[in-house]
């Protein structure tokens, strides 16, 4: 499938802040808070270790797994791209660590548990976004907020070299207004809107989370830039993107559909428009139990020292 999103133009290593290098730090002192006895046993002669995976997946994280092991003074040599699906035909040599035997050990865990994570993450993108292809959708397929606190900033940048819009990366960068925000302006989406336009500015984009087409209707005519149809059934988000889309226009406002979203459920979600364009502007993700939850999923490694 072709590359969609940030990697279709560009790398998206050139996205990720000066700050993830005093995180990856921070990842190795918690991992070695003292002393390193298993260190002092095998010293610190030259050695080299080999990062094989075993099954079928997306390369995601070098960035995070060269950075660890360049604070401990290695090397990394990759035989693969990342983006790069790798396993297709059995276990695969992805790259090479060279480095004294001790700092190949303090570093193993930390690198394959992160690169692990990001590999699963960027595999479930890859494929929910290829099965939707599939089907016809021409729309986004986006993330959600629904990270691991501490480790946000990997599993974002999984999705994006899945081929996935990475949604909001912070309560900073977009307001969504969902039922208890609605709640605490005393039920009424017209004044959560105007608040949050009133604060946010003209750059900060509104997303009302909405329950109902009515309330849908009104967060529109309020003047929320982005409407989430949450937890509606395929054929409910068929009936309200139409009716929407035919009452404001297609340009008007972006619909989202989100919530039960799983592989064997997400093609009966999307509806054409009647011009041929898509009445859902994106789907937010969701894997069976927890969105943009990849685990280790399609990334399955091995290391071994030589």
């Amino acid at each position: 499938m072709p590359k969609e999103g940030a990697p279709a133009h560009g790398n998206p290593a050139h996205l990720l802040p000066p700050s993830y290098r005093p995180l990856i730090t921070s990842w190795l002192a918690e991992d070695t808070p003292s002393f390193d006895h298993g260190g002092f046993v095998v010293g610190a002669a030259p050695a080299e270790a080999h990062l094989f995976a075993k099954s079928k997946g997306i390369v995601a994280g070098v960035p995070f797994f060269d950075e660890v092991f360049r604070q401990l003074d290695c090397t990394v040599e990759w035989h693969v791209a990342e983006g790069d699906e790798v396993g297709k035909s059995g276990k695969q040599d992805c790259a090479t660590v060279k480095g004294p035997v001790r700092n190949l050990l303090l570093g193993e865990r930390v690198a394959l548990n992160t690169l692990a994570r990001c590999s699963g993450i960027a595999t479930a993108s890859a494929d929910l976004l290829s099965l939707l292809r599939r089907a016809g959708y021409k729309g986004i397929l986006a993330g959600t907020r629904k990270t691991t606190p501490g480790f946000r900033l990997v599993e974002k940048y999984g999705m994006l070299v899945g081929g996935c819009d990475p949604h909001r990366h912070d309560l900073s960068t977009m307001t969504m207004l969902k039922d208890n925000h609605i709640w605490a302006c005393g039920g009424s989406i017209t004044s959560a809107v105007h608040a949050a336009k009133a604060a946010g500015g003209f750059a900060i984009k509104v997303e009302v989370e909405c329950q109902t087409e009515a309330e849908a209707e009104e967060a529109i005519q309020a003047g929320a830039d982005v409407v989430m149809l949450d937890n509606f059934d395929g054929e409910g988000v068929k009936v309200a993107a139409r009716s929407l889309k035919e009452k404001f226009g297609l340009g008007r406002v972006l619909i989202e559909v989100s919530g039960g979203l799983t592989e064997g459920n997400v093609e009966s979600y999307f509806v054409k428009y009647t011009s041929g364009d898509e009445a859902c502007g994106f789907l937010a993700e969701g894997r069976a139990e927890g969105e943009a939850d990849g685990g280790e999923e399609g990334g399955e490694g091995e290391w071994r020292g030589g």
